[in-house]
């Protein structure tokens, strides 16, 4: 097995983030295009896919009171460097802000919905005074597939004109050799890893940490977190309040990073922040920690490999869900076929919950995907295992995955543009 895969494929995809992906990627692609003009942006028109307009309509942006895409855009031509990835937007200030709330009303933003294109598809045209540019980005937040300033290619990934950016378009194939590995290969991964390899595991459990604490202290979004943690009697509830404050903070635009996990901050959030809390306050080593947080980041992105970038289905509950489960049952010292067991026990569980947009209520869910995953993974830990002759599960954690991945992709095909129209008949 070759170690150096998996580790790339980690540092490729356990990133900072802040703020919602949506929007953040929406953001990240105006910066470049306005990069690339030697003039002040006067027009700017964004194309986005149903899912970057579903999760894009309703979340806070950091640091801000304000929500949208169309204000990320506008922060993004104020004051977003492309250089930062999806941190993009970490320069605001109240400066900034008054500047961005001027342009949304200036009303030289357009954002329209493209029907037609299948996965993450995000389109600017930006234009000043005697200069126009055009970037695109496809199937991941930040992978630029074309550049072009006056008509002129600078970067399009299908001709193999050069990009000076140009790791980008291998970090983005890196993830999908996932798809090479079963699950045991996973958690013999995270046996046997040299620790100093996976250091960076660390970086995000801090990050991620430090935004629950916050979220609580501050009692950001609608006081849903402080709720939960008032009524928490044992550490795995005290887990769920922790991770519900970090997303409920996240959500309403708190202005603190958080590590992502396959592409998503909330993702994030539930691959990392049970483990390490429950970790923790079990007094269990820390590399056992890291470990076990390293094995969740891979099967979440596992799962989230075969249901795309984004599914009509929550990722939260049925990619970082199943990670988070699977990162449980191996912290507390389960087998390979309890680790095995708790992925299909969580899939059993949580694979009806949709996505409906990234916004405050998302919190709840990502408590829900806590809550099943501590069960799941208590279960399996138990030899209570759910017969794989139950609905969509098969009979290796492989096989759920990709009949998940079916009715994700192909029987849900239409769903995602009924909960836009709903979504959008409210506006």
């Amino acid at each position: 097995m070759n170690d150096g895969i998996l580790i790339d494929i980690l540092k490729n995809q356990v990133a900072p983030a802040l703020g919602c992906t949506e929007p953040g990627a929406v953001a990240y692609a105006v910066a470049k295009a306005k990069e690339v003009l030697p003039d002040k942006v006067n027009e700017l028109s964004i194309e986005v896919d149903k899912n970057i307009l579903k999760n894009g309509m309703s979340v806070g942006i950091p640091g801000t009171k304000e929500h949208g895409i169309i204000f990320a855009a506008a922060l993004s031509l104020v004051t977003g460097k492309s250089e930062y990835g999806l941190e993009v937007l970490k320069d605001v200030d109240n400066k900034s802000i008054e500047k961005s709330i001027e342009i949304v009303n200036s009303g030289i933003i357009k954002l329209t919905l493209n029907e037609k294109v299948d996965g993450l598809f995000i389109k600017v045209t930006a234009k000043s005074k005697n200069d126009h540019s055009c970037v695109i980005i496809k199937n991941s937040h930040t992978n630029i597939v074309y550049i072009s300033k006056n008509n002129n290619i600078m970067f399009d990934s299908d001709s193999g004109k050069e990009y000076s950016e140009k790791d980008n378009i291998s970090a983005n194939e890196i993830k999908y050799k996932i798809k090479d590995y079963y699950v045991k290969d996973l958690v013999n991964f995270a046996d046997h890893v040299p620790i100093d390899k996976i250091g960076f595991i660390k970086n995000g459990i801090e990050m991620n940490l430090r935004i629950a604490n916050e979220g609580l202290k501050s009692n950001e979004g609608i006081g849903m977190a402080n709720y939960f943690f008032n009524s928490a009697d044992d550490v795995f509830s005290k887990a769920k309040a922790y991770t519900a404050a970090a997303s409920e903070a996240r959500m309403s635009g708190y202005p603190l990073p958080v590590m992502s996990s396959a592409g998503s901050g909330n993702h994030g959030l539930v691959a990392i922040i049970p483990i390490s809390f429950i970790g923790n306050n079990k007094n269990i080593p820390e590399e056992k920690i890291i470990r076990s947080v390293a094995l969740s980041h891979l099967v979440t992105i596992l799962v989230k490999i075969h249901i795309g970038a984004l599914s009509p289905v929550c990722g939260c509950g049925v990619a970082a869900g199943v990670g988070c489960a699977a990162g449980l049952t191996y912290l507390l010292g389960g087998s390979l076929s309890q680790i095995e067991a708790s992925i299909n026990n969580m899939v059993a569980g949580v694979s009806g919950m949709l996505c409906d947009g990234a916004k405050i209520g998302c919190s709840y869910k990502l408590s829900i995907s806590v809550d099943a995953a501590v069960d799941a993974s208590q279960m399996a830990l138990q030899n209570i295992f759910v017969p794989n002759n139950n609905g969509i599960l098969g009979k290796t954690p492989e096989q759920t995955i990709e009949n998940l991945s079916l009715v994700s992709n192909v029987g849900m095909k239409d769903t995602d543009a009924t909960i836009l129209s709903v979504m959008l008949n409210k506006c």
